[in-house]
């Protein structure tokens, strides 16, 4: 089977393969990345553990020793504790140089897998196993990392995996939140993209169980490119590559004041994205029609007005927290038009009056 996609990087470049029922092949579909390495260690939670481990362990058996670690599902496993009890599970079971870390997982298990990776011997490999819509963001890229209890993501490094595995029959006992929540990061893409991607989510999805068809594999791979060619041109995301951030300022903020779990991640950053938009029109830098684009995703099931609960002022100070911010200063993508997104410097006034829809 060949790869679905390939991501080029200056770190190098590999293979993304998406398809039905594919991590049943997980060893002969890697075998030439496999080759040469002394064991694995699948990292993943217990939740999605107690449904493909074993298969996922027995797919792998036939081509080096395995190895198991089983961390507890959600948010708050992107921990400095979790992260030093896998550094230890690594260094119990033997893990050398040679080795490879498998995370099998959403968001969460590729970020914590993927930055122990990056630590571990200073560097050994990895491999993405995404089981969520939401990851096939962050499977791709090379961002790895854990939280810290002033803010989300602030610890963490770029490395490459060397493969990303995505079986989209793993979606299919997802809840809705979930599918919503990845969801909103195709949405994300198609903004910074171009109008025909938007047209066409707008298209094909009418409702989440729009999604769950044949036609995810094309979404998800349509949705993937975009991400890839942006990593291709700025993998260290010294550029182009911060665009990927839409909807993610206030999104993080409003995931950090309401307290992790309280919304899923792409509930948040659909906020955030209805909000750079009022933020552009504010600054006269567009024209968003944002009750047309409000409706849609209101029909969808985003809880689009959530952040209105929250106190401004904690939102604001956690925003000038975000790792784009500078001396304080709010920094943010806005959206002139679909597909030319900007970052730039916004007064804490014109923020708080979006906020207060002043």
């Amino acid at each position: 089977m060949e790869p679905t996609l390939t991501i080029r990087s200056s770190s190098g470049e590999y293979p993304i393969w998406v398809g039905a029922n594919i991590r049943k092949q997980a060893g002969m579909l890697l075998k030439d990345i496999l080759s040469g390495k002394s064991k694995v260690l699948i990292v993943t939670d217990r939740k999605v553990g107690s449904a493909y481990l074993t298969e996922v362990s027995e797919a792998f058996a036939p081509f080096l020793p395995v190895e198991t670690a089983v961390l507890p599902a959600g948010e708050e496993t992107k921990s400095f504790t979790q992260y030093e009890n896998l550094l230890t599970k690594a260094l119990e079971k033997g893990l050398d140089r040679q080795s490879i870390i498998v995370a099998l997982g959403g968001g969460v298990i590729g970020d914590i897998a993927g930055f122990m990776a990056a630590t571990y011997m200073r560097g050994i490999p990895f491999i993405q196993m995404p089981t969520t819509l939401l990851a096939h963001d962050s499977s791709v890229g090379g961002k790895t990392g854990i939280n810290h209890p002033l803010g989300k993501n602030m610890v963490g490094a770029f490395h490459q995996p060397k493969a990303v595995l995505y079986d989209t029959n793993t979606l299919l006992t997802l809840p809705d939140e979930e599918w919503r929540s990845g969801f909103a990061e195709m949405i994300k893409h198609a903004y910074i993209s171009n109008q025909e991607f938007v047209e066409l989510l707008k298209k094909k999805v009418q409702s989440i169980s729009d999604l769950k068809s044949d036609q995810i594999k094309d979404l998800l791979t349509r949705s993937i490119q975009v991400k890839a060619d942006i990593v291709q041109d700025d993998e260290k995301e010294s550029g182009v590559r911060g665009y990927l951030n839409f909807g993610h300022t206030l999104g993080h903020a409003i995931e950090k004041n309401i307290g992790y779990g309280g919304l899923t991640h792409g509930e948040a950053v659909v906020i955030g994205i209805l909000f750079s938009m009022k933020v552009s029109n504010a600054l006269q830098l567009s024209a968003w029609d944002v009750e047309s684009e409000e409706k849609w995703l209101k029909e969808l099931g985003y809880p689009v007005n959530k952040h209105k609960d929250l106190s401004h002022k904690e939102l604001i100070e956690t925003m000038k927290k975000d790792k784009k911010s500078s001396k304080g200063q709010i920094r943010m993508v806005l959206l002139p038009e679909t597909g030319k997104p900007m970052i730039a410097a916004v007064e804490e006034k014109v923020i708080q009056n979006v906020l207060a829809d002043k």
